[in-house]
């Protein structure tokens, strides 16, 4: 299969991603419908994250089955194991420290001054003075965070994609595609159900770049895994991934808590599980 079909199929895997992002422009759901999807996305993310974690896990298991039968030694052990547990720690660590920073930066007093360096006196504003451009709120910077995660995810899929269609395997190639592009559909509600539970409504230039984000890595990764495959690569941003991922259910699980409707959190988690697991089994019913 050649760089332009290669190309074409990560598209298709990726773009699926927009399927779910229309639902951020829900108006003012009721306070049950935003607890369920809430919820639904940490089940969807939830099952991305141990299927993040076990395609990244299994260099390493490769790595220590060899070092069991004598055939491999302690360094590539050590090496991946290093790699997945570094990886693991940036993604979720990286996340944590930018969203101090962004909600310092959000609760900063802003000072305007006029152009001598004097504070200006009410309704005052120098010529050269700007406005503050509005800081974006939480529900927004978590979705944005999501898409971080899943595009890191993506890009992983995207390699999985190139390198099956680098090797002439075109039927796994395509199957990963139409398993990718359903699993994509999903992720794009569990990037904006963060604003639909807060009442939040992104315009449809928001949920564009979120889009982009989250999806265009898939575009990527199949354009660099037809020329090469590195396994430390795709452990090193499945885990990065996992990590992000991993954040983020650490947020909307403290933002589900807050609600007394314990029976709807826990009936969508098992709605998203279940969304995750069924489409993996287009995947692994062709045994890739």
């Amino acid at each position: 299969m050649d760089e332009g079909q290669t190309l074409l199929l990560g598209f298709i895997a990726g773009v699926t991603i927009l399927l779910g992002l229309p639902l951020g422009r829900m108006r003012a759901p009721a306070l049950g419908l935003r607890v369920f999807l809430n919820a639904t996305a940490i089940g969807i993310l939830v099952f991305l994250l141990w299927d993040v974690l076990a395609h990244a896990w299994e260099p390493v298991d490769k790595a220590l089955g060899g070092l069991h039968d004598g055939s491999g030694d302690l360094g590539p052990v050590l090496g991946y194991g290093t790699l997945f547990l570094a990886g693991i720690g940036v993604g979720l660590l990286s996340l944590a420290g930018y969203e101090q920073w962004m909600t310092r930066r959000a609760t900063a007093p802003s000072t305007s001054a006029t152009a001598d360096g004097s504070a200006g006196g009410p309704g005052a504003m120098a010529a050269t003075e700007v406005p503050a451009r509005p800081a974006w709120s939480s529900a927004r910077r978590l979705a944005l965070l999501i898409a971080v995660g899943i595009g890191l995810h993506n890009f992983g899929e995207g390699l999985a994609i190139g390198g099956s269609a680098a090797q002439g395997q075109i039927a796994l190639a395509t199957l990963l595609v139409i398993g990718f592009a359903l699993h994509n559909a999903t992720e794009g509600f569990g990037i904006v159900a963060p604003l639909a539970a807060d009442g939040d409504r992104p315009g449809w230039g928001f949920l564009a770049l979120m889009g982009l984000i989250g999806g265009g890595p898939t575009f990527l990764g199949a354009a660099i895994g037809h020329e090469f495959t590195s396994d430390p690569l795709s452990v090193l941003f499945l885990t990065l991934a996992a990590g992000s991922i991993l954040y983020v259910v650490i947020q909307l699980t403290g933002i589900a808590l807050r609600s007394d409707r314990r029976t709807l959190l826990y009936w969508g988690v098992l709605a998203g599980l279940a969304a995750g697991f069924v489409t993996d089994m287009v995947v692994t019913a062709g045994g890739a």
